[in-house]
């Protein structure tokens, strides 16, 4: 068969580069990467073979098989798992990565630590390529279980590979490593050792479900050639295959679900946390989860894998089983081991699953509950975890109603109280001043802004706590007027204000019906001629330095909002605000005067003021006016009259 040659893509071929050179420290885990690739093949082939009983593939030995050849120096990791076809080499070998290589690159360059760029190497799964770091060449050779043929595919690493169909392969797939001298300095081990592979397999690959096996190379003679003794010699079992989940916690050490974790997840760091959950009774199943230690740089892309594996007795089923944690936790990556659900479940089915049900809702609390005790017991863990996480948990107070509450415990955010420590609702209600009903916030696109709107003077003033929210999940579930500890969140920017105590507030109530009755006439005439872009115009309670602010009514959808469900491409009606006066300010207070002194005898010139001062109102908090042209041949008018 004819043999074909590719050039790697250029980020690719940058890549590999410096994963061989510069990247890893620790060169003994490609031999983890390739024995987690060929389990995940057996994995598949066992899940293939009951769904498809004319697949017609053996799956009566299913193990992984390590060779070693001293004399040629190479190492092969073998399975006879599910094998690959032509085109699948194609794409998943003769590319490192589908999507993100250019912003990998960028980042990787800047990693300055090796511990960082391992951090970033494990995000798009090229496990694979780290044999390039202790092999001059690396043979593929792999064969699709149900197909006749197979593919050969071998690369130096320096910016070439070919592919060649073959007529007869063996089931599964095979490795070969053509190993580079061994170089202790450079980390480089010699790997056709029994010792280094048995170091190697234990340290990394002991919980395999499936053998990791090794032939033991042949005795030498007394001439000291190898191969003298050609009595046949059993394979040596490496690991233990024993599921972590299954044993109890003092059996299994911290390195050993460490382990684990970067099995399932393909990560090259620590998780965060482990979490163990053992039901038993009706339905009994065993769950070891982890939180990871950062989040994937596509944990918000469309089409993001889930990483819950299902198992039923141990048997594996799916990698990537969606029914068993909400979307909102899909960062949380782990291994769910039910006893009484049939081997041959779809996913249709898991979805109306009764007791996939309860486990989703088990899970979730699992979790919830988890972080709750990491806030209390390990702040700085839990300052992480929010870090990487708490934009998609957010996601959580939109679709789980059940867990709102304790989706609200576990939540921190940004507040006025201090500018670099976010606040829980706990210790913002713990803050709160007498007679303060409510939990005040305000969104926006960055603190910055927030601080800086009008709506915030009055709170500044008094001395009001105001969260400051600015992920846009936040605009969408803050309208859901959410409670917690009995008090409601409540926007800065919506209704009226009543900040002070019952004095105060009596005091202020009696000054507003003196003000309202000296600006009635300016305020209707204002609303009249503003009637296209707002519904009223009233007198402010919430400024103290700004002329003006634009509102909502309390129950209306905030611009943001409005913008959000357009870009969405669904269509609302455009609703009217309400433009409040701050009767303090020398501007409204002398508009007040000119009106009453002139009145309709002005012409144009009120009118354009007030335009003026609603406009200058909606930049005030980031709006986009309707005609910025008249906004600026009027203002430049009022320039010009100033000289």
């Amino acid at each position: 068969m004819p043999t074909e040659t590719f050039e790697f893509q250029v980020e690719a071929r940058q890549l590999l580069q410096m994963m061989i050179h510069s990247i890893y420290s620790n060169k003994d885990v490609f031999l983890r990467e390739l024995v987690s690739n060929a389990s995940d093949a057996l994995d598949k082939l066992r899940l293939e073979a009951l769904r498809d009983d004319s697949l017609g593939a053996d799956v009566s030995d299913l193990h992984i098989a390590i060779e070693t050849d001293r004399q040629a120096r190479t190492l092969t990791v073998r399975d006879n798992g599910i094998g690959m076809s032509h085109d699948e080499v194609v794409q998943l070998i003769g590319t490192i990565a589908h999507s993100g290589t250019a912003k990998f690159l960028r980042e990787l360059k800047e990693a300055e630590e090796n511990a960082a760029a391992d951090g970033l190497i494990g995000q798009f799964g090229v496990g694979f390529y780290s044999s390039f770091m202790v092999a001059d060449e690396v043979t593929l050779l792999t064969r699709r279980a149900g197909e006749s043929r197979g593919t050969r595919w071998t690369s130096s690493g320096e910016g070439t590979y070919t592919i060649e169909t073959v007529d007869s392969a063996p089931q599964g797939t095979s490795v070969t490593l053509h190993l580079k001298p061994e170089d202790t300095d450079d980390q480089l081990h010699d790997y056709v050792s029994p010792w280094k592979i048995r170091e190697i397999v234990k340290r990394y690959s002991d919980f395999i479900t499936w053998p990791v096996r090794m032939v033991p190379e042949a005795a030498a003679g007394a001439d000291g050639e190898e191969g003298a003794d050609d009595a046949p010699r059993e394979p040596e079992t490496l690991n233990s295959m024993k599921a972590l989940w299954a044993r109890s916690r003092d059996e299994v050490t911290d390195d050993e679900y460490h382990e684990l974790y970067k099995h399932i997840s393909h990560d090259w760091s620590a998780p965060l946390e482990t979490i163990r959950l053992q039901a038993e009774g009706t339905f009994e199943y065993q769950a070891l989860l982890f939180i990871p230690s950062h989040a994937p740089q596509d944990l918000f892309m469309q089409g993001y894998r889930r990483g819950i594996q299902l198992y039923v007795k141990r048997v594996f089923i799916m990698d990537d089983c969606e029914a068993l944690m909400p979307p909102y936790l899909r960062f949380v990556k782990g291994v769910v081991d039910a006893q009484d659900l049939s081997l041959n479940v779809s996913r249709e089915i898991l979805q109306q699953d009764r007791q996939i049900q309860l486990m989703h809702r088990r899970l979730a609390k699992k979790v919830l509950s988890t972080v709750k005790d990491m806030m209390s017991a390990e702040p700085e863990r839990y300052a992480t975890f929010w870090r990487e996480f708490g934009r998609v948990l957010k996601e959580g107070l939109l679709s789980d109603f059940e867990n709102r509450e304790a989706i609200l415990g576990v939540s921190s955010f940004a507040t006025t109280h201090d500018k670099d420590e976010p606040t829980t609702l706990r210790r913002y209600v713990e803050r709160m001043k007498d007679g303060q009903e409510h939990i005040f916030y305000l969104t926006g696109e960055s603190r910055q802004a927030i601080e800086n709107s009008p709506h915030m003077e009055a709170f500044r003033a008094k001395g009001v706590e105001v969260l400051l929210l600015t992920d846009p999940v936040d605009e969408v579930w803050v309208e859901a007027e959410p409670e917690f500890d009995g008090k409601k969140l409540r926007s800065v920017a919506k209704g009226e204000v009543d900040l002070g105590t019952e004095e105060e507030k009596k005091e202020a109530a009696t000054e507003r019906e003196g003000r309202q009755q000296e600006y009635a006439d300016l305020l209707g005439w204002m609303t009249d001629r503003l009637s296209d872009t707002v519904k009223e115009v009233r007198l402010s309670s919430r400024l103290t330095v700004s002329p003006a602010c634009i509102v909502s009514d309390t129950h209306d959808v905030t611009p943001a909002l409005e913008n959000m469900y357009r870009a969405m491409g669904q269509e609302i009606p455009q609703v009217k605000r309400i433009l409040e006066l701050n009767p303090e300010h020398p501007l409204v207070s002398g508009l007040n005067r000119a009106h009453a002194e002139r009145g309709e005898t002005d012409g144009t010139g009120l009118q354009e003021t007030a335009e003026l001062l609603h406009d200058l109102a909606l930049l005030a908090e980031g709006g986009e006016l309707g005609d910025p042209s008249r906004f600026v041949r009027l203002m430049a008018d009022r320039l010009e009259r100033t000289l």
